[in-house]
């Protein structure tokens, strides 16, 4: 039969302002993130000419040493420009304070810190290594300046400012912890395991510490620790999102979906119930695991905060799809597409959704107004063309799947479909041409080399057809198709009959359950000179596929060899009843004096029946 169509991830990163901490959702280079909002806002203080004041905390405004001087006015402008998120305002105040005052580290911190949001890298490196060249800044200033230096690209000179603020304040925990990070992503894991322990004698109860000696552990390939570390980060700071996080993804990669799940709900609850990129999650990790009931109730608290979710919707309709709950799952697309009904993958998961029911008028129907809309859709050319095949409509169904191998070359199953639809119509050239130009663009693909030998085998190319089988099976050893042509081919021919026997032994040993298979092993026992396992492997097949004219005629032709010829008449005579237009066979039987008036009705009833249901086939739109 034709064959039918780690680098670990990074967690979201924290970031502090002193003993506070928030979360940053975005990715950042290298995985250094701490700090930028304290900076952006407001950590430093207003500058003065002669020495540096005291970091307030990110929301305190600024208190200027010097209220009436014009450093601190421009710093004070720029302060406020900043609150507005008028950053180009802010940035032309604090350079106009630096310009009186050129040596204020604080404004060089807030320009950096600007610059690096804009992603200005080299201004911002420029104005984080003024702030830390010399002696005296404040180690959190240093923390922060390191933030963005390592982002940019500039681990190694992070790291100087972080141990000029370890030596500075060497009791201060947090300066530790980006430390620990920086060296961690440098792959130094001993380093960055020391760093966050030695910060965590100084700031026990720091949530970031936890969640970064987690980060270490796993690194180090020690889940069990890691998520220990993470799980003492949540008892420190229930409301700390990155631990929850990266505790679930400890559980997902080593396939506990359910203790993730268990996380994750425990996030909703305790720390942010609208977290609507979390409950999908969720969501997603209830269908992975098949628990239906438990995506919905997700989906429903959803749809209960925003009742126009239109993507919440569709997940609830990809479920009931999963569940074969095929009207419900068709009667919310339907509300979809009411609303958008420019979505044309909705629309084409609703034609297969019809397919399922089969309803293929509707399918069909639903292919083709996607098409209407977007004639270069190539999904629904796919489905369309794969239906159209099913329903033996080849004509149509080559149209379509023409279309579609020209906008997706890269996608091997077109090129199948379109094949098998050529062969269907005896049109064995084409169908060569089709699966040779699938092969060009996939040449690693076994089936396309399988379905090949097929077509080679219609044109009487046997030994293209070895070849072809050969090529399928060196791709794939196991590809039980190929063994069973090849091996039936050969005994059908009656050569290379050790080999018949092994290659069909072989595909039966890989689905027992396929008759079709099993009555390849039989004939290539049959050819052997092996009867009675012929006959035992024949019976078998008959018992799996049920009525099949050439299972049937095997069967008579075992029964024919053991000289039984009442249950070789009977056998063919189902086989003709089955299959009428087999003319060999019909001679056959009555060369061998089987044939009188009831037999010849019988198969003259069969020619009438099988007329009349290719007919009923060919109406279908």
């Amino acid at each position: 039969m034709p064959s039918q169509p780690s680098e670990r991830s990074k967690q979201n990163l924290t970031m502090t302002c002193g003993s506070k901490s928030s979360t940053r959702s975005s990715f950042i280079p290298q995985g250094v993130s701490w700090l930028l909002p304290c900076v952006l806002v407001a950590c430093a203080a207003a500058p003065h000419p002669q020495k540096t004041a005291q970091p307030p905390i990110a929301t305190q405004q600024p208190s200027p040493a010097a209220p009436e001087s014009d450093a601190t006015y421009h710093f004070m402008m720029g302060h406020q420009a900043e609150l507005s998120q008028d950053i180009d305002t802010a940035i032309k105040e604090y350079q106009a304070a630096l310009k009186i005052d050129p040596k204020s580290r604080e404004v060089q911190a807030r320009l950096a810190a600007l610059y690096f949001a804009l992603g200005d890298f080299p201004q911002a490196i420029q104005y984080a290594e003024e702030v830390g060249q010399g002696t005296g800044q404040e180690p959190q200033m240093l923390t922060q300046m390191a933030g963005i230096l390592a982002s940019a690209g500039k681990s190694d000179r992070a790291l100087e400012l972080l141990d000029k603020a370890i030596e500075s304040a060497p009791e201060r925990g947090e300066s530790y912890f980006p430390k620990g990070l920086i060296l961690l992503n440098q792959k130094r894991v001993a380093e960055a395991e020391q760093a966050v322990k030695k910060g965590l004698q100084y700031s026990q109860d720091s949530p970031i510490g936890h969640y970064y000696l987690g980060r270490v552990s796993l690194e180090a390939g020690n889940t069990d620790q890691a998520v220990a570390n993470f799980d003492r980060a949540i008892t420190v700071n229930p409301s700390f999102e990155p631990a929850y996080l990266a505790q679930a993804s400890v559980f997902e990669s080593r396939q506990e979906k359910d203790k993730a799940i268990s996380v994750l709900k425990r996030y909703l609850e305790q720390v942010n119930p609208r977290n609507r990129d979390i409950r999908q999650h969720l969501v997603q990790l209830y269908i992975a695991t098949k628990d239906y009931a438990g995506g919905l109730a997700e989906l429903e608290t959803m749809l209960q905060d925003n009742p126009g979710d239109l993507d919440a919707q569709l997940r609830m309709a990809l479920i009931y799809g999963e569940k074969k709950e095929f009207s419900k799952a068709i009667n919310l697309l339907t509300e979809i597409l009411n609303a958008k009904p420019a979505e044309l993958k909705v629309r084409d998961y609703l034609g297969y959704l019809y397919e399922e029911t089969k309803d293929f008028p509707k399918a069909i129907e639903t292919y083709r107004y996607n098409l209407h809309l977007d004639p270069r859709f190539s999904d629904s050319h796919i489905h369309l063309g794969v239906l159209l095949y099913r329903l033996k409509q080849f004509p149509e169904a080559v149209t379509h799947l023409d279309e579609a191998v020209h906008l997706v070359p890269k996608q091997p199953e077109p090129y199948i479909v379109l094949g098998l639809a050529h062969l269907q119509s005896e049109q064995f050239e084409k169908a060569t041409h089709a699966f040779e130009e699938g092969i060009r663009h996939h040449p690693k693909n076994a089936d396309l080399h399988f379905n090949l030998g097929t077509a080679y085998d219609k044109l009487n190319r046997f030994q293209d057809v070895e070849q072809a089988m050969e090529t399928a099976l060196s791709l794939d050893p196991h590809h039980a198709d190929a063994l069973n042509y090849l091996g039936y081919s050969y005994a059908d021919r009656g050569i290379k009959i050790e080999q018949a026997l092994s290659l069909t032994k072989r595909a039966v040993a890989l689905k027992p359950e396929n008759g079709y298979y099993v009555d390849s092993l039989g004939w290539a026992f049959y050819k052997s000179g092996m009867l009675t396992e012929a006959l035992i492997e024949i019976k078998k097949a008959v018992s799996l596929v049920g009525d099949d004219p050439v299972i049937y005629e095997h069967l008579g032709d075992i029964y024919m060899k053991q000289q039984k010829s009442t249950d070789a008449r009977d056998a063919w005579l189902h086989s003709l009843e089955l299959d009428p237009s087999n003319d060999k066979l019909l001679q056959r039987f009555r060369e061998h004096g089987m044939t009188n008036p009831a037999y010849e009705e019988r198969i003259q009833q069969a020619k009438r029946r099988v007329a009349e249901k290719t007919q009923s086939h060919q109406a279908i739109p």
